[in-house]
């Protein structure tokens, strides 16, 4: 829809604010070791690439790995709190949770900040 042809109601309407995500120990733990792997690293790196959700199908096809594999790697990373799988019939998609990278990478910076003071 076209900015200038909307309604004023229309043209007001908000987007929701992404949600703050706050990781506990166990669960930034659980997201590193999903992430240590380098199978699930590219196929993280693929789901995010993707401008639309990624179909497992076109995932199998990207990498060199089982079905099975593939399905492991998947539960993993959405265990973790990664990604997500919508499922329409027969086939899945999946998604990726930004707000949970963008979490544990604020952890992760906060690790490089010096709270000592200069001498």
């Amino acid at each position: 829809m076209n900015p200038s042809t909307a309604s004023p109601k229309q043209a007001t309407k908000s987007v929701p604010a992404a949600k703050s995500v706050r990781l506990t120990r166990a669960r930034r733990t659980a997201i590193l070791k999903a992430l240590a792997d380098p199978h699930r690293f590219e196929l993280l790196e693929r789901i995010a690439r993707n401008a639309c959700p990624l179909a497992c199908s076109d995932a199998r096809a990207a990498l060199p790995i089982s079905a099975a594999t593939l399905s492991h790697h998947i539960k993993e990373l959405q265990s973790a709190g990664l990604i997500d799988i919508a499922r329409e019939g027969k086939f899945h998609f999946l998604t990726l949770h930004s707000e949970v990278l963008d979490a544990l990478i604020g952890s992760l910076a906060s690790l490089s900040q010096s709270h000592c003071p200069k001498r």
